[in-house]
């Protein structure tokens, strides 16, 4: 009995031992129980607290959604107005297409470096015309915003987009109205319809617009660094249409009135396009190419006179000076005036004298000396005449 009560005894402490092992196994297991809780817990509220955020930001863009639907809903009426309004103009006009294209190009005015007269048509009524369409315009203009009408020059109808453009070209007649064009980004639009439109009235309206912009001054600077001399040159060489020469005759003679970008204008073939025009035989488009000329060989004189500039003029590389002595006597008092001009000038710079006397320059400037009809065209002729030694030795 003693023997099996010592079995027994080891029996229950290995039982105790067992039970004590298995309590502190099942202790372990809850603390790791209660961890896995805990773990889940956070996480389900987690994600609880992610799907209210996401709840709310989607109710966040569907109210911006529902803002955005109005908002183009809005923006496509007022589109539609202002489509509807350009229909109805194109509707009410009663002038042929000839005089829409007279109507462009009496926004082209005079370029700086020859004054500020307006490059307008002397009919009366068709003045009348275009102030009531200038009018109209501004009315539109006014109700409707800049932005919009800019917007309708990418518009995919072309009817819609050759309005726009005309639109536009009137509003940058006025000068108050170009600042505000070039800041909403009509200028790069202008460019950009002159670089991929195939449309001949868009290109016609266009350069008519940008004539007018090349009024100002730091207009010009962004025309010419944004390449548009030589999208202007380009159409040139492509168009046999008189009246988008004429516009892109005058945009390029508003650019020869700043003397800072007589190189690039002539490295993007400005100069050239303007001689390159004269083909076409339009008294119009010539006189534009003599303003432009004029403009440029006035400029250059000027500078090379204030000693910021020396050398043989650019004008004579391009091959204006013979263009000039084949064509000073044949055409209109006005377009004649202009080519004088710019002969007179190209003479004040001696690093010409060469040229001009080859040329036979000295009898033009002789005649013009004494039969010009301008004055200040006579007293250049006699300035250089009296001045240069080398002129002087070749009329004795």
């Amino acid at each position: 009995m003693k023997g099996h009560f010592n079995v027994l005894e080891q029996q229950l402490s290995d039982a105790q031992s067992s039970a004590q092992f298995q309590e502190n196994t099942a202790r372990e297991l809850k603390r790791d129980l209660s961890k896995v809780t805990e773990i889940f817990t956070n996480q389900v509220h987690s994600l609880e607290g992610r799907i209210s955020q996401l709840m709310s930001e989607k109710e966040l863009m569907y109210k911006e959604l529902k803002s955005a639907q109005a908002n183009v809903q809005d923006e496509a009426r007022r589109r539609q107005s202002l489509e509807a309004e350009v229909v109805r103009l194109k509707r009410s006009k009663t002038d042929n297409c000839a005089e829409e294209s007279k109507t462009l190009c009496g926004m082209v005015r005079s370029g700086s470096g020859l004054g500020s007269e307006a490059f307008m048509s002397k009919s009366g009524n068709f003045k009348e015309t275009l102030a009531s369409q200038r009018g109209t315009i501004s009315k539109i203009f006014e109700e409707v915003g800049l932005p919009n009408v800019l917007a309708l020059l990418k518009s995919e109808e072309l009817e819609v987009q050759i309005h726009a453009v005309k639109v536009v070209a009137n509003l940058a007649a006025e000068d108050i109205n170009q600042e505000k064009i070039v800041e909403e980004g009509g200028l790069d639009a202008l460019l950009s319809l002159l670089e991929t439109s195939e449309n001949t009235t868009i290109h016609r309206a266009t350069a008519g617009a940008i004539a007018n912009l090349a009024m100002n001054v730091s207009n010009q600077a962004l025309i010419m660094n944004k390449g548009g001399a030589q999208l202007l040159a380009n159409i040139a060489s492509k168009t046999d249409d008189p009246q988008t020469m004429r516009m892109v005759a005058g945009a390029i003679a508003n650019l020869c009135g700043n003397e800072k970008w007589h190189a690039m204008l002539k490295q993007d073939g400005g100069i050239k396009a303007l001689l390159g025009m004269f083909q076409t035989g339009h008294t119009d488009v010539i006189a534009q190419i003599a303003r432009g000329l004029a403009n440029f060989a006035k400029c250059e004189s000027r500078v090379i006179s204030q000693g910021h500039k020396k050398g043989r003029s650019l004008l004579i590389e391009d091959g204006v000076l013979s263009w000039i002595m084949a064509n000073s006597t044949m055409f209109p008092p006005s377009t004649r005036r202009h080519i004088e001009l710019a002969f007179c000038h190209l003479a004040q710079n001696v690093e010409n004298s060469r040229d001009i006397i080859i040329t036979g320059g000295i009898k033009e400037l002789l005649r013009i000396s004494r039969e010009s009809s301008r004055d200040d065209a006579r007293t250049l002729a006699k300035k250089a005449l009296n001045s240069n030694p080398a002129f002087l030795k070749e009329i004795q």
